[in-house]
């Protein structure tokens, strides 16, 4: 087992990886910036490491400091947690180059899920459903129509390269995919440095499902079930619950199922995420995998008892997994609520600033996750999520009754948060009867 690591991260992510290495007896060495400095969860490790100026790619994204701060630390392995260099296969070689662990899937399974073009190659190999559309990377907008009018419209314009709905494009007809195909290489240009897109079918009202799954490195892999992320603004989550409240039983064990299928076909080990879109019929089709733990990973430790930082820190340290698939049963019903530091009644314009109160709530099954505090000042420069709320009871009604409870209870002075925007879909007759899909939001708050 490890003595000590790096967390290549910030905020919440990295105070949550902190607790869990505390626990096992593994001492932290943490990194920070400019902006971060002082910040209160960094009393938490047993050393911390300016690493740069504010802005993320002046300092958590430079690899050459993360790994000095690695280096004088006297680490033996890195935690990346989600967002910066946690998907990225250069750090993750240049991590084992430097004889550090990374903790994650290796360089090689990164690059080859990473690419959501090969992504999909693999998963055909791994008779996994994909949704209709471009055998490969789309040349030029004369390729795009003649794809179009094979698989019929609307289509859909996708980014190989990144995530967060950047680099997307819906086209209906062949005038609008023109303007949507350059729309998209341009900004996925912009936004990832790679200009490449790929096409598929666009899937109407679809539902977002995804599956936990881990692997280690004795040839072992199980799912943990999985979590319905529907409930999005602009392709960025705000809950997820689990279980899906809107899957069949055998939907539900095929998804899982082929979720498996694909990461034994990558040879990927450690934690990741299989992502599907889910049809009103009940088809799945897969979409990406992120290789790494997700923002919202609490809801899947709330169902299966099982903490996956800790999981993720076993198997990196070549420990095989503990259970079989039959070993891990779901109970109950887990509810994640992203608090952002934005104002919904200014379409979610981010507002950095200091806290002047905080209150936390309490009771059975609530679980606050943050690094927040009374006193703590937002920073401008990075992802607006300050904490997240989770609550698990015995049923989903019980859960949205919880959730709504301990929404009214916490209190974040100061700064506006999306608080009121998540009381309102949590108190809407669509979440509570399970009709909510991607677009639910978009529809019934209109910017």
């Amino acid at each position: 087992m490890f003595k000590r690591i790096l967390i290549a991260n910030r905020g919440e992510i990295a105070l949550r990886i902190m607790r869990a290495c505390r626990e096992m007896g593994i001492e932290t060495v943490a990194i920070y910036s400019e902006a971060d400095r002082g910040a209160q969860y960094l009393e938490l490790a047993d050393e911390a490491y300016c690493v740069g100026p504010a802005r993320s790619n002046q300092s958590y994204l430079k690899i050459d400091r993360v790994i000095s701060a690695a280096e004088v630390g006297n680490v033996q392995a890195i935690h990346p947690g989600f967002g910066f260099l946690s998907e990225n296969a250069h750090f993750n070689d240049v991590c084992r180059q430097c004889k550090i662990d990374f903790i994650g899937p290796s360089p090689e399974a990164m690059r080859q899920l990473g690419d959501k073009n090969t992504a999909k190659q693999l998963a055909r190999k791994a008779k996994v459903p994909c949704v209709p559309g471009s055998q490969g990377l789309i040349a030029d907008e004369k390729e795009a129509a003649k794809i179009a009018a094979e698989i019929g419209y609307p289509v859909l314009i996708k980014a190989t390269a990144g995530g967060g709905g950047r680099g997307m494009r819906v086209a209906a007809n062949e005038p609008a995919l023109v303007s949507a195909f350059s729309q998209a290489r341009q900004e996925a240009e912009a936004a990832f440095g790679n200009p490449d897109v790929y096409m598929e079918k666009y899937v109407e009202n679809p539902r977002h499902v995804e599956v936990q799954i881990i692997a280690d490195h004795h040839g072992n892999a199980v799912h943990l079930w999985e979590r319905d992320c529907s409930t999005q603004r602009r392709h960025q989550k705000i809950i997820e619950e689990s279980p899906s409240p809107f899957l069949k039983p055998e939907t539900r064990k095929a998804l899982c199922d082929a979720a498996v299928r694909l990461v034994k076909e990558a040879g990927y080990t450690n934690a990741g995420t299989v992502e599907f879109i889910v049809d009103k019929d009940q088809n799945f089709y897969f979409i990406e995998v992120n290789a790494r733990i997700q923002v919202e990973h609490p809801v899947t430790e709330m169902v299966t008892g099982i903490d996956l930082i800790k999981q993720q820190i076993r198997v990196a340290a070549g420990e095989p997994l503990p259970w079989k698939q039959d070993d891990i049963k779901p109970r109950g019903h887990a509810i994640e609520c992203r608090i952002n530091a934005e104002d919904p009644a200014r379409n979610f314009q981010p507002c950095p600033g200091k806290i002047t109160q905080m209150y936390v709530p309490g009771g059975y099954g609530v679980r606050f996750d943050s690094h927040a505090h009374a006193g703590y000042v937002v920073p401008a420069h990075y992802d607006s999520m300050i904490a997240k709320l989770i609550v698990h009871q015995n049923t989903r009604s019980e859960a949205i009754d919880s959730m709504k409870r301990a929404l009214r209870e916490l209190r974040i002075e100061g700064i506006k948060t999306t608080i009121p925007r998540l009381i309102e879909i949590l108190d809407h007759q669509a979440f509570f009867n399970a009709e909510v899909d991607t677009r639910f939001i978009e529809r019934t708050w209109p910017a």
